[in-house]
């Protein structure tokens, strides 16, 4: 990238500018002196484009970028190539690569700016209003439930490998929806997710039986569960939290930001996991989840988490419940 600066053409040092300034230097017979007052610069300016244009000839008078030949500072090209592959593949934030890689964020923004990646397809989106953060005190003392609807693969790929209107496959005629129901812990992000193919009320039902048994395993009691006010968490949804033992709280009308946390999951998931690379079934993309939400819950950091992963996140806490003795 040059660093040469854009000058008017009318400028008094253009190229042409320079030219009959050092004229009037070798051809005029001018002092050095007389030519910096002549042409209002200072006389270190004069004799610096006479030697040029005596070393190199007119070229000698051209811009040239002001690029050091060495940059000591430079971040190492490895370290590099790991941020925009991270930004590629993972579509993450400076602050989330500045803490994997250490650098700084503005730094990791510059990487990505030079290499076309300043800014992801989807972006910051605004709200109504202002967002009134909260994180509640301990696992399970609030979960959240919902479900995103993502478009089904044909077999041999969708539009992302054939591209927009008719084609081999005959678009998404048959193939229909696929419905992601997930349960994620307010406290420690931890999420229990699985694939269906409806949002009915026994699927979420039966969901919700197994989300809450997941969570035991790992030592979380589901105390409430927040989910909005869609068909399938109505009277069937009530009564198998009641037999849970799991009070029911909904969202605000209209208010996604109420539920933001598992918003906020889907968001990760449609970008790190959904529609990262062109797959070529529903079987092949849906094969993977399972290793996503393992790489979610128990490698990936999370800037609200202090840059630790959920799971190491569910440990600190139970640590740091214990007596001392036991740490």
């Amino acid at each position: 990238m040059s660093h040469a600066r854009t000058q008017h053409p009318n400028a008094v040092l253009t190229p042409a500018g320079r030219r009959r300034m050092v004229d009037r230097v070798l051809v005029d017979r001018w002092t050095i002196e007389m030519t910096a007052e002549r042409f209002q610069v200072d006389p270190k300016t004069v004799r610096k484009w006479r030697d040029r244009f005596l070393a190199e000839g007119p070229a000698g008078l051209q811009d040239r970028s002001s690029r050091p030949h060495h940059s000591p500072n430079q971040t190492p090209p490895l370290v590099a190539k790991r941020v925009l592959d991270l930004r590629r593949r993972r579509r993450w934030g400076a602050d989330h690569i500045a803490h994997e890689t250490g650098l700084a964020a503005s730094t990791v923004q510059a990487i990505c700016r030079r290499a076309g990646l300043g800014r992801l397809d989807r972006g910051d989106r605004a709200h109504p209003g202002p967002v009134v953060r909260y994180q509640r005190e301990r696992p399970g003392e609030l979960i959240h439930v919902d479900v995103k609807k993502i478009a089904g693969i044909p077999n041999g790929g969708g539009w992302r490998i054939h591209g927009r209107g008719p084609g081999p496959t005959g678009g998404h005629a048959g193939v229909g929806y696929r419905y992601i129901h997930t349960a994620l812990d307010d406290r420690t992000r931890l999420v229990y997710s699985e694939i269906h193919t409806d949002e009915t009320a026994d699927t979420a039902v039966g969901f919700w039986h197994r989300a809450v048994a997941w969570f035991a395993q790992h030592g979380i009691t589901c105390e409430r569960v927040l989910t909005d006010n869609g068909a399938c968490y109505k009277r069937k949804w009530a009564q198998a939290c009641a037999q849970t033992g799991t009070t029911v709280k909904k969202t605000r009308p209209r208010r996604p930001q109420t539920n933001g946390k598992i918003e906020r999951f889907h968001r990760i998931l449609i970008e790190e996991w959904a529609y990262i690379r062109a797959w070529t079934s529903d079987a092949e993309r849906t094969r993977t989840y399972t290793r996503f939400t393992h790489f979610y819950n128990h490698h990936r950091s999370h800037g609200a988490l202090d840059w630790a992963t959920p799971m190491d996140t569910l440990h600190r806490l139970r640590q740091d419940n214990l007596p001392t003795g036991h740490i």
